[in-house]
């Protein structure tokens, strides 16, 4: 009977654990996003910037690593065998996206948009025995373009 009640109270201190750290990382995400929004992060491949005007550009990345918990792993198994959406490996994929761009953003601070952004995903410690995904990575690229300051003649 204790030995059932320590497996119940482990998965529910994860279950509850996981939560936590992942809305915490939301709120997080939610703010830096907020902070960043005046840096757009657009896909053109080309702008309509005459070459004069442009002071500089290089190129930015941002990467993140995001693992999914015990618990979410468990439920997906389950999902898995039942079939459906897998909402924890929704939720990881989001976030993974999500703070790569960010880092992205936050790399090019001083430039006034960031040109032809790309993200691409990868799952780690996927092995042929064993089918679920153990982390995610996400990894954001593009072109940081700083544009030349013009005044204004009076």
């Amino acid at each position: 009977m204790y030995d059932l009640l320590l497996i119940l109270g482990l998965i529910a201190l994860g279950y509850f654990s996981g939560t936590w750290v992942e809305k915490r990382h939301y709120r997080s995400i939610i703010q830096r996003e907020t902070e960043l929004l005046p840096l757009p992060a657009v896909t053109f491949k080309t702008m309509d910037y005459a070459p004069e005007t442009i002071a500089g550009s290089r190129m930015v990345t941002g990467s993140a690593v995001i693992s999914i918990d015990y618990f979410k792993r468990f439920l997906a198994s389950l999902r898995n065998i039942f079939g459906g959406t897998v909402k924890s490996y929704e939720s990881l994929l989001d976030r993974a996206r999500r703070e790569a761009l960010l880092r992205m953003k936050a790399e090019a601070r001083d430039a006034d948009i960031i040109l032809n952004v790309r993200i691409e995903t990868a799952s780690i410690g996927r092995t042929a025995h064993r089918r679920s995904v153990g982390c995610l990575e996400a990894v954001a690229y593009g072109t940081a373009v700083r544009l030349k300051k013009t005044s204004a003649a009076p």
